[in-house]
């Protein structure tokens, strides 16, 4: 009977795990897509004569184009170098220990 409750249990972990990166991973092309539709405008507004001056492009000017890169570098840092750093083992090592702290009970008598 544990077999089959501990299995369920580390299959539940698991498909929390992996929804959890499927978020964060479609969180990160909605970025992406969003920055790239902004880099666009922002290189036809700097560079071309088009009047692109209405109210959200009107704020669009280096300093923001600056601050958005480098945030959109770190979210690309954050999503695909840290599943190299923190790899297989890693993800099974703190599978096992989230489901150690789940399964230790503390009995009060």
């Amino acid at each position: 009977m544990e077999t089959n409750s501990n299995n369920s249990s580390e299959e539940n972990v698991l498909k929390e795990l992996a929804s959890k990166k499927v978020l964060k991973l479609k969180s990160f092309y909605k970025h992406t897509f969003l920055y790239a539709a902004a880099m666009i405008l922002y290189v036809l507004k700097e560079y071309t004569e088009l009047p692109l001056n209405f109210f959200p492009i009107h704020f669009l000017n280096g300093v923001v184009v600056i601050i958005w890169s480098a945030v959109y570098v770190g979210s690309a840092i954050d999503m695909f170098v840290s599943f190299k750093i923190f790899g297989k083992e890693w993800e099974e090592r703190k599978l096992r220990s989230l489901l150690e702290k789940k399964n230790r009970t503390q009995k009060w008598e």
